[in-house]
């Protein structure tokens, strides 16, 4: 009976070992991969931080924070991997579906149509939205983001090194209306761009299939120039969406007037769809009214002109 207690002893010993080395070796399995992000395609770039991303064949993904815009050095599995970055040091971009390299998705919160210090002055229903874009979320406009991608990253036993070269997935859209009339008369302006992308895939490079409506700010740059400009995540060239501008004006007598431009074709056929320039002329705003006679349209109306775009 002692020797047979004496051998279960030695057993239970040896797999005590055993257990011991097999959790020794699987730490010393972890391999060096050198992380380095090569900024030529977005030389002005200066984020504070990067999020990198590791999505293997089966689990989670593996996310790693660098302070240094160059990069650094991550330890991981050896293994076969899908590759992500984007700068993490904004406020306003969300992220959504990320359990997966190929929707793993940037976007913004939902806001309102008009500013809010302008909707508490307002005791009418709300603003209207582009006809044909009544069904669009109000999304806020997109902070910059860079981002790349690289699909199928072997990670093995020797020392490995990635190279990404993140590039913007943010632009801008620079809006000029020239020769608008009575500017000295309005008390609040602002603007309105539909059918932009609500988002982008950073995995798969693209903008999202969302389509929303980014409110943004106009502002009087003389008598009879009106400028604004808005960052988006672009549109999907692949689809025929319409794009309308509408212009916001409050006038100082009260009266509230909304002017729509079809801008379709100036987006599409942007050269570089990164900076797109639309110039419109024209913006009929009408002359303050006085109080004795005449019709006066009520306060509550929003009052709707359509400007034809000569081609």
């Amino acid at each position: 009976m002692k020797k047979t207690y004496l051998s279960l002893l030695a057993l239970l010993a040896l797999a005590s070992c055993d257990h011991k080395e097999i959790c020794y070796d699987h730490m010393h399995s972890l391999m060096h991969l050198q992380v380095v992000f090569d900024w030529s395609q977005a030389p002005t770039a200066s984020p504070a931080s990067m999020s990198f991303y590791l999505f293997p064949d089966a689990g989670r993904a593996i996310r790693n924070e660098f302070t240094d815009p160059a990069g650094g050095e991550i330890r991981t599995t050896e293994g076969c991997y899908d590759a992500l970055c984007l700068n993490s040091d904004t406020e306003g971009i969300e992220y959504r579906n990320t359990e997966k390299w190929e929707t793993f998705e940037i976007t913004t919160a939902t806001t309102t149509l008009l500013p809010e210090h302008t909707l508490l002055s307002l005791r009418s229903e709300k603003p209207p939205m582009a006809s044909g874009a009544e069904s669009e979320r109000i999304a806020a406009a997109p902070e910059m983001v860079w981002c790349d991608r690289r699909a199928g990253v072997e990670v093995s036993s020797e020392e490995h090194r990635l190279t990404l070269s993140p590039s913007a997935a943010v632009g801008r859209c620079t809006v000029e209306i020239r020769h608008a009339d009575n500017l000295a008369h309005i008390r609040s302006l602002s603007a309105s761009l539909s059918g932009m992308a609500g988002g982008f895939l950073v995995g798969a490079g693209t903008p999202s299939t969302e389509r929303v409506t980014i409110p943004f700010e106009m502002t009087k740059s003389d008598e009879t120039t009106l400028t604004g400009s808005v960052q988006t995540f672009g549109h999907c060239p692949s689809e025929q969406t319409a794009h309308r501008l509408i212009v916001y004006a409050i006038l100082a007598d009260g009266r509230k007037w909304y002017y729509t431009y079809d801008v379709t074709e100036q987006i599409h056929s942007a050269p570089d769809q990164q900076d797109i320039r639309i110039l419109l002329d024209g913006l009929p705003l009408p002359e303050p009214k006085s109080n004795s006679g005449g019709f006066r349209p009520s306060v509550e109306d929003w009052q709707d002109v359509y400007i034809d775009i000569e081609m």
